[in-house]
């Protein structure tokens, strides 16, 4: 029998990966969105949030709508899509959360439908997501959570995007202190043209963290994750972050960036003990100025959105 209703887990992801601006990230475990989708007859979309979010349910605002939209219209098919959003990553902290919920309905949408379109199809609906709350069609945080792992995106249009397979297990600490940071805020402080010398650094280190993945290179990785394009405009909308890099770094992480737009900041780490000592220190880095965090460790997740049995 065809199933008409669906519970999916989609996870955070951790985009940019320093100098991969738009173009890299990875997924994470231990948070992400829990949504049910069910399908019945009729037409239209309804949203119901039980997460203890503030959320945006109005078709015009919820990122979920477009990509739904854009689905039923590519197979031509009218039915009417109910979603119950259960568990959700707090908006505008940085981990994703936009990509997540993009990313869960638009899988759980085509599991009940009988799997019309592939995962990277997948990424090119949820983007539309995206776009509507920064403006841009950008698949940096929507690749990695819909397909799990460390994930380039070298193009947007067409979509073309490598899942990046890696010898190396790594790990990874990540703070979410208790500010919000609106993407379309953190995007609209970026320099609309860049120095040739800045470009020739940016793309330089990109290439040589997908080599240090392909090798297994951890040093290679840790002296590549170099961001001269985002991170100096954005790390003014996080207290001290200069300080809190410097304490991981010295403490030992691989590399340390902002996650994302922001305000969360990551720490990659060779295993899980240094992750847990990294996420103690920035939790304490916050702690300090009494800010509150929530932090997550997580090995880079190898699976991105899938379904779950309660």
């Amino acid at each position: 029998m065809k199933k008409t209703k669906i519970k999916v887990f989609a996870p955070a992801t951790v985009a940019n990966m320093a100098c991969g601006f738009d173009s890299m990230g990875f997924a994470i475990e231990g948070v992400g969105d829990v949504v049910e989708v069910s399908v019945s007859d009729g037409d239209g979309i309804n949203i119901v949030n039980i997460s203890g979010e503030d959320l945006p349910i109005e078709r015009e605002k919820n990122v979920m709508v477009p990509p739904l939209l854009a689905m039923k219209k590519k197979l031509n098919i009218r039915c009417s899509v109910d979603i119950t959003i259960i568990n959700k990553i707090r908006p505008g902290s940085g981990i994703g959360s936009s990509a997540a919920s993009s990313g869960a309905a638009v899988f759980a949408f085509n599991e009940l439908l009988g799997r019309p379109f592939c995962k990277e199809d997948l990424i090119s609906f949820a983007i539309l997501g995206e776009e509507l709350v920064s403006g841009g069609a950008h698949a940096d945080n929507v690749a990695p959570s819909i397909l799990g792992g460390i994930v380039l995106v070298r193009d947007n249009n067409p979509l073309d995007v490598i899942k990046l397979i890696s010898p190396i297990t790594m790990y990874c600490a990540v703070v979410h202190p208790f500010i919000e940071v609106k993407t379309r805020d953190s995007r609209a402080v970026l320099k609309k043209e860049i120095s040739l010398s800045d470009a020739v650094t940016q793309w330089s280190n990109v290439g040589a963290i997908v080599a240090g993945l392909l090798c297994g290179d951890i040093e290679l990785i840790g002296r590549s994750m170099r961001d001269v394009v985002a991170e100096p405009v954005r790390k003014v909308f996080i207290p001290e972050y200069d300080s809190l890099k410097y304490k991981v770094m010295c403490a030992g992480a691989i590399g340390c960036n902002i996650s994302g737009s922001g305000p969360s900041v990551f720490a990659l780490c060779r295993n899980r003990s240094d992750a847990v000592k990294m996420g103690d220190i920035m939790r304490n880095h916050f702690g300090e100025m009494s800010v509150g965090s929530d932090v997550y460790i997580s090995a880079i997740a190898d699976k991105g959105v899938r379904e779950i049995n309660d």
